[in-house]
């Protein structure tokens, strides 16, 4: 059922037209079947989303360039994650022993209790710290200039220890 113009594209049609074309079109770029049938319905998910309209043509070029697009974009996640494997490799561990697990268990614990117990700010800081977050991000946050951010970390994290060596037995 080609037609030459269509304003609303119906999916069944389409599907039914372009599908099995586009599976062996992306099977010929990546050589992979069963990668090939998910870029393909990627790409129909993303035709049905985008609610893309016009010709028979036109849809048929708009699927195998964003297939293309997906083949690309997997590539190169793909290449991203077998170069930081490559640099950081994952290595299995030994499962803890169930001393050291109980051990970990209360440091966190004590952890926690310590960080409940600092003042909002400080608590934030230091998780947004230690989550990755850079010094800017942490001012704008919490509403200071990224020149103080560094004292107030040490401040924080002095508190911190403090509030641990308080609850620690003697």
């Amino acid at each position: 059922m080609n037609q030459t113009t269509r304003l609303m594209v119906d999916l069944d049609v389409v599907f039914d037209e372009h599908y099995t074309g586009l599976v062996r079109y992306v099977r010929r770029l990546t050589g992979d079947a069963d990668v090939a049938e998910d870029i393909a319905q990627e790409a129909m998910v993303r035709l049905y989303d985008r609610q893309v309209s016009g010709t028979d043509a036109g849809v048929r070029a708009w699927l195998y360039k964003t297939a293309t697009h997906l083949v690309r974009d997997r590539y190169r996640v793909n290449s991203n994650r077998a170069r930081l494997l490559e640099r950081h490799p994952v290595r299995p561990t030994a499962p803890d022993l169930p001393d050291r697990s109980l051990e970990r268990g209360e440091a966190q614990t004590a952890a926690r209790e310590a960080l409940d117990a600092l003042p909002d700010r400080d608590r934030e800081i230091l998780l947004m710290r230690y989550s990755g977050f850079s010094y800017k991000e942490i001012a704008s946050a919490v509403g200071v200039a990224a020149t103080s951010v560094g004292t107030l970390l040490a401040r924080a994290e002095q508190r911190f220890a403090e509030v641990v060596s308080a609850g620690e037995p003697a």
